[in-house]
């Protein structure tokens, strides 16, 4: 195979070597689109490296899979379903039929829908039970109906409405309950409960946790649920049942993956929180970095590069993670959104026709804000034994100007870059006068891969088009590898066996065990110490 010729003669070249050899390289190995400027001159590729990589991305029959998503294919083979978070953000107007329907008119009919209400939290006429208006909006899902909104509603923050805040229940241990509503007034709380198929576990669970304690504080009337609970879901059966008018049912569709749902019904408490006008000015960035991949060419398409420099390190260079490393407090939660996002998607060991695959897949995510990283595991990055390719994101402009806070911060993105890449050699610790039986300990080797991508400020439209382009990196890598990038039937197997134990813990005889002994000894050790 080509790529793997002039992976043999490139291994061993430095990205110093490759600097010196080449002064355009850092002006000629660089793409701006969409505001993103996205330098990857930091990448240990050459001109013939890219070309090759665009070979294997064409081969692999990339372009055809991109127009079937955009035409609403049925690619998620193992489910049967069309692939559309794509038309979650396509402008009014448009048209996309998918099984003799028309998708584009239904989407907007339910952001209309999130609009109307929304609007009717941020300006008080929607009233709780005793009259009162809502102060705290507390989103209660898990995966992608967590971590989507939970994500960009911290780096959404500062257009937030001031006197409204949003919260977040997501793990079925009742500790993030009890710590999550700690202060919170019942008549000031409006829940919205996040689940398509109204079973998820630990939603319901959680709900109905939140259920009893609006009741408690309702001297038990039920009909305060209707006013402090919303659904997003399609099981209006569930949703009445529950005690929720279906009037404040928001809907989303099976080609909607949790993990790309953000942009649908779920992101409903980040809607209420900054308000329609800026959840619109995010989904046309998710649309535009859309538009962008689809229809650059693959040598300018920003996604397609990323996804196709993720490839060359996971599979030639055996690389097993990678970093990604926001210079932006408000983006903390960004690699956890990022982990589901590719690790869900990517984590496979099976191709599209259902045969094992005989190469490695997605790569571990992993990371968190600079400069605490830096503080933490960068030690490891820069001297370490394993290669940790790395995602370098900042912006211009900071939302939050404090004195030399931000340059600060951003001398300390672009430092870390140049370190990564290009070390401290011995001859350069002597020159500075380091003693010589510490030179060694202080030798950064460098050759560390990073790209730089460099926004002019974090508003509602640049998130939306920094996390289309990962969700269009992500699939492009899964192209390559000829994976299902869509379905998870790896998550399947842990609650169907957790469904056997839970009756098992709860019962009050002592069950009849029967899974294997390390299993049933710890259900009979819990039982006894509970």
């Amino acid at each position: 195979m080509a790529l793997e010729q002039h992976f043999d003669q490139l291994k061993e070249l430095t990205l110093g070597e490759m600097f010196a050899k080449d002064r355009s390289r850092a002006g000629r190995l660089t793409k701006e689109a969409l505001g993103i400027y996205f330098d990857y001159s930091k990448h240990r590729v050459t001109d013939e490296t890219l070309a090759l990589l665009m070979r294997l991305a064409r081969e692999c029959g990339l372009p055809a899979r991109i127009q079937a998503m955009f035409e609403g294919r049925r690619i998620n083979v193992s489910e049967q379903r069309a692939v559309l978070h794509i038309a979650l953000r396509e402008p009014p107007g448009t048209s996309l039929v998918v099984d003799g329907q028309e998708v584009v008119a239904a989407v907007h009919a339910v952001l209309d829908q999130m609009a109307a209400f929304a609007d009717r939290v941020r300006s008080g006429s929607w009233r709780g039970h005793t009259g009162k208006r809502v102060s705290t909006v507390v989103n209660i899902g898990i995966g992608g109906s967590d971590l989507g909104p939970r994500m960009a509603y911290e780096a959404l923050r500062a257009y937030s409405q001031p006197g409204l805040s949003v919260r977040f229940i997501s793990n079925i241990d009742g500790t993030d309950f009890a710590e999550v509503t700690r202060g919170l007034d019942p008549a000031e709380t409006l829940f919205v409960v996040c689940s398509k198929s109204w079973h998820t576990l630990e939603t319901l669970t959680n709900a109905e946790t939140a259920k009893e304690w609006v009741l408690a504080a309702s001297g038990g009337d039920e009909s305060a649920v209707a006013r402090h609970f919303v659904a997003v879901s399609t099981n209006a059966k569930g949703v009445s049942d529950f005690g929720i008018d279906t009037a404040n049912m928001f809907p989303f569709w099976d080609w909607v993956g949790g993990r790309y749902s953000l942009d649908s019904a779920i992101g409903l408490s980040l809607m209420i929180a900054i308000g329609p006008e800026r959840f619109s000015e995010m989904l046309q960035g998710f649309h535009e970095m859309d538009e962008h991949f689809r229809t650059s060419p693959l040598e300018d398409n920003l996604p397609v590069l990323m996804g196709l420099l993720a490839v060359w390190y996971n599979n030639f260079f055996e690389a097993e993670s990678l970093a990604v490393l926001p210079y932006d407090q408000y983006l903390a939660r960004l690699p956890s959104y990022l982990q589901q996002l590719e690790m869900e998607s990517n984590g496979k060991h099976v191709d599209l026709k259902g045969q094992t695959v005989s190469y490695q897949t997605g790569p571990i995510i992993w990371g968190q804000p600079g400069t605490n990283g830096q503080h933490a595991f960068y030690q490891l990055i820069h001297q370490g034994t394993k290669l940790v390719p790395c995602d370098f994101i900042g912006f211009c402009q900071t939302l939050n100007p404090l004195g030399r806070h931000h340059d600060l911060l951003m001398a300390n993105m672009f430092a870390q870059t140049e370190a990564l890449a290009f070390g401290r050699s011995t001859a350069e610790l002597r020159q500075a006068g380091v003693a010589e039986w510490q030179i060694p300990y202080r030798v950064c080797e460098g050759n560390r891969p990073t790209s730089t991508i460099l926004l002019d400020r974090l508003t509602p439209g640049s998130l939306g088009k920094l996390v289309a382009l990962y969700e269009h990196k992500t699939f492009t890598q899964g192209a390559i590898w000829g994976i299902d990038s869509f379905d998870q039937w790896g998550v399947e197997l842990g609650k169907l066996l957790a469904d056997r134990i839970i009756p098992e813990l709860e019962s009050a005889a002592d069950p009849e065990l029967d899974h294997d002994d390390s299993t049933n000894e710890l259900i009979r050790r819990y039982r006894r110490l509970r």
